[in-house]
């Protein structure tokens, strides 16, 4: 598996697809690889090593969704408790449910208005209860429970276990996930500025540094916007969605903690919960063959998702440039992390990584 690992890096270097990254695998526990690969900083001329830390963008919902999860272990939440009862404003019909898997009908996008905009008004400077006020006034897409849209289920979950253990989304996450896996870098600023890989993004000419904000053309017909600079600002909005940084092996402690059914964090029967399909009332919630459960995307038919992974995978990834899956039949825990995005979370790489690892599995 070293060897097909190492040349699927090497060639995405090679390829200038991706600038550096940290590649993970576990087989029922054992590491069958660990390695770093290429640059945390092409200017400085600084390697990567496995220990750096990235930017988690979507990385982070998973994060919640296991708190969400935890506090309901303690009894202190239920997935059918509604959003409007701990926030004014949403629709009375949106669950935490459907927060965690999408199916909400809240809208995507920005929260600012145009006039904002063009003021260059921070948005993230916005208080939080200015920020759930805004999406709570945006027009639902579909009504809760009848559709799938990516959208910002999991920023409102933070808010809301935040407000309660009487603080912060932070305050929540260390409490119930982050502190009791040890996941010592997995914050909303940066715990080590020197350890931080540069952001890169996709150009026609190879991988370009990020300006702050970034945009790329992204495969929906879309254009994705980064901004890199908000993980420095301490006074950002704590957006679960998508606002923290972290370490491969802080994910990697998660990850391993639902594959082998919770540890200390989650009850076995929750983490069973958690990576079952959510959405069966949806015909391919993420596309043909998938659909998604509180983690991530759900494999449902490997042929019609055209995936060498078992039925039940759970697989998801950040726009920052990272990719995961659980294979919980075949004991595996795949993590890829990178500084390039979008090549690194929906490029070509992602499948080539998945698809070395089945295969050294497959040829022993």
């Amino acid at each position: 598996m070293e060897k097909r690992l190492d040349a699927v890096a090497e060639r995405a270097v090679a390829d200038q697809r991706i600038v550096g990254g940290v590649l993970m695998v576990r087989h029922n526990g054992a590491v069958l690889h660990e390695k770093a690969f290429g640059l945390a900083d092409r200017e400085a001329g600084r390697a990567m090593e496995t220990d750096a830390i990235f930017r988690l963008s979507s990385l982070t919902k998973p994060i919640v969704a296991a708190t969400v999860l935890a506090l309901v272990d303690a009894g202190r939440l239920r997935l059918d408790e509604r959003a409007v009862d701990y926030l004014p404003g949403f629709s009375p019909e949106i669950t935490l449910h459907h927060l965690l898997t999408h199916t909400s009908g809240l809208a995507a996008g920005s929260f600012i208005s145009e006039a904002e905009q063009a003021a260059a008004v921070n948005r993230w400077h916005l208080s939080s209860a200015d920020i759930m006020a805004r999406l709570a006034a945006k027009p639902l897409l579909f009504a809760p429970g009848t559709g799938w849209s990516y959208g910002p289920g999991l920023d409102v979950l933070a808010v809301i276990a935040g407000q309660i253990v009487g603080g912060t989304p932070e305050d929540a996450i260390r409490r119930y996930v982050a502190d009791p896996l040890g996941m010592v870098d997995t914050r909303f600023t940066v715990t080590d500025k020197t350890r931080l890989a540069a952001a890169y993004a996709d150009s026609a000419d190879g991988a370009v540094l990020m300006d702050d904000p970034h945009h790329v053309p992204n495969a929906f017909g879309g254009v994705t916007t980064y901004d890199p600079g908000r993980i420095f600002d301490a006074k950002a909005f704590q957006a679960g969605g998508g606002g923290m940084a972290g370490t491969a092996g802080d994910f990697m402690a998660l990850l391993e903690m639902l594959r082998t059914g919770g540890g200390t964090v989650l009850k076995p029967e929750t983490v069973d919960m958690a990576l079952a399909n959510q959405t069966a009332q949806l015909k391919h919630a993420q596309g043909p063959g998938w659909q998604f459960s509180y983690m991530g995307a759900w494999l449902d038919d490997p042929a019609l998702g055209q995936s060498p992974a078992s039925r039940g995978t759970n697989r998801w990834g950040g726009i920052y440039g990272h990719n995961w899956f659980i294979d919980r039949e075949n004991g595996l825990t795949v993590l890829s992390m990178s500084n390039t995005g979008l090549e690194g979370s929906d490029g070509a790489y992602v499948n080539e990584v998945r698809d070395a690892v089945y295969d050294a599995l497959r040829r022993g």
